[in-house]
């Protein structure tokens, strides 16, 4: 959509570029009035976004010229003291590079004109943006380590509830630096366990409006899944599991994270009438794809349940690391096709020739068939079911690929 100022929040994504993986985020704009509250919460998202950036694209549009505006926002990204790229948009080629006379008043030390819509000029910007990316440094962490994302909306109790398990007397607690700028990586220890909190900063950040906060709690999921082996997906049962829940447990599921559901606030449940039958059933409604994911109840306010956290973690994270032996994944997949037979493709016949597991965390299988191509998805869930039944995996995503049939 051309009309400006229809990106009212973040649009976010990933882009690889020469190796190096990083997220995007299109912000509403920082340069609209604010003369009401949604172009308020517009700008201070945006100014949210540019906090959170390690690196940042100021985009201006050659037809229009260097504005007033454009003059406010680079002077606000200049005291940011972080790298920024000064992009002219709309120059579809090289003769209209001449144009762009009116930016150098700006004593940027390159403009990069680029056209967004036919690519023109953006591989050259992006070779110079990941050359300034800051280095990810990974933290050697103990053997075994379980790394924890408690992801949610606002106002669901993650604070409470990392505050919860942090309080507790047989854990052992330490902050470390995360591998993202600013984040806090909290290392809880409980017997001969060890939990790594992902980003516990994160969840703790204070001192922004709900709206902007529900808007911000995505990317925050985001971030912290990029970087975790199980997902905890808090919900609020006062009111059950919402579209953005659905939407975080989605990012966790498309990563392939271990996931599980915990209902929090459950000291509210029998005024509002809920049970844990009407809950789970809420949740397996709205997000079908994750129907393999353990629901708990807790209350981090009164530590009901959250003593069954953690253990539940470990078991989700055993099934998320398992490794399947091929005999018995080719046995399984025998006993499968013998009670239901694999529909014929264009007349033909499919046969799976053998499956084997390819990596874990999350299992990943890969089946040999002379017509991968015949293999309908509802078939291959009835396969990933059949597997679940057999080996349990509970919690843990698997990825189930069909392959021609491998060359001796």
């Amino acid at each position: 959509n051309n009309t400006p100022g229809v990106t009212r929040d973040r649009i976010y994504g990933q882009s690889d570029w020469l190796g190096h993986s990083f997220a995007v985020v299109d912000t509403g704009g920082v340069d609209v009035d604010g003369v009401n509250d949604i172009e308020n919460q517009v700008v201070e998202q945006a100014l949210l976004a540019q906090d959170e950036a390690d690196v940042l694209i100021f985009v201006a549009d050659k037809n229009l010229g260097l504005t007033p505006e454009d003059r406010k926002v680079v002077d606000r990204l200049r005291k940011s003291g972080k790298p920024f790229f000064f992009i002219v948009n709309k120059v579809d080629e090289v003769r209209h590079e001449k144009e762009l006379t009116d930016f150098s008043a700006m004593g940027m030390d390159a403009i990069y004109p680029v056209s967004a819509e036919h690519g023109y000029g953006v591989a050259d910007m992006l070779d110079e943006l990941v050359a300034v990316l800051p280095e990810v440094e990974e933290t050697i962490l103990p053997e075994n380590t379980v790394r924890v994302a408690i992801a949610g909306r606002p106002n669901v109790g993650k604070s409470s509830l990392v505050n919860r398990l942090l309080d507790s007397s047989r854990c052992i607690v330490s902050d470390t630096p995360g591998t993202t700028r600013d984040a806090i990586d909290t290392m809880l220890k409980q017997g001969d366990k060890n939990f790594l909190l992902v980003d516990t900063a994160g969840i703790k950040r204070k001192g922004r409006t709900q709206q902007v906060l529900d808007k911000f709690s995505v990317i925050m999921a985001l971030k912290a899944m990029d970087r975790c082996d199980i997902a905890v997906v808090l919900v609020d049962v006062s009111e059950g599991i919402t579209d953005q829940d659905a939407t975080i447990a989605g990012y966790a599921f498309d990563r392939g994270r271990g996931c599980l559901f915990v209902v929090n606030k459950w000291d509210l449940a029998r005024p509002l009438g809920a049970t844990k039958n009407s809950i789970e059933e809420q949740i397996r409604k709205k997000c079908k794809f994750l129907d393999f994911a353990p629901v708990i109840i807790l209350s981090a306010l009164s530590g009901y349940g959250v003593e069954k956290l953690l253990p539940q973690v470990e078991l989700v994270y055993e099934e998320y690391k398992k490794n399947l032996s091929t005999g018995k994944l080719n046995d399984c997949i025998e006993k499968a096709i013998e009670k239901n037979p694999i529909p014929s493709y264009r007349g033909k016949f499919v046969k799976i020739q053998y499956i084997t597991q390819i990596k874990s965390r999350p299992p990943t299988l890969k089946c040999f068939v002379n017509y991968p191509e015949g293999i309908h998805f509802s078939y291959k869930r009835y396969l990933t079911n059949s597997l679940r039944k057999t080996f349990g995996l509970s919690g843990t995503p698997v990825r189930l690929f069909f392959s021609g049939k491998k060359k001796k």
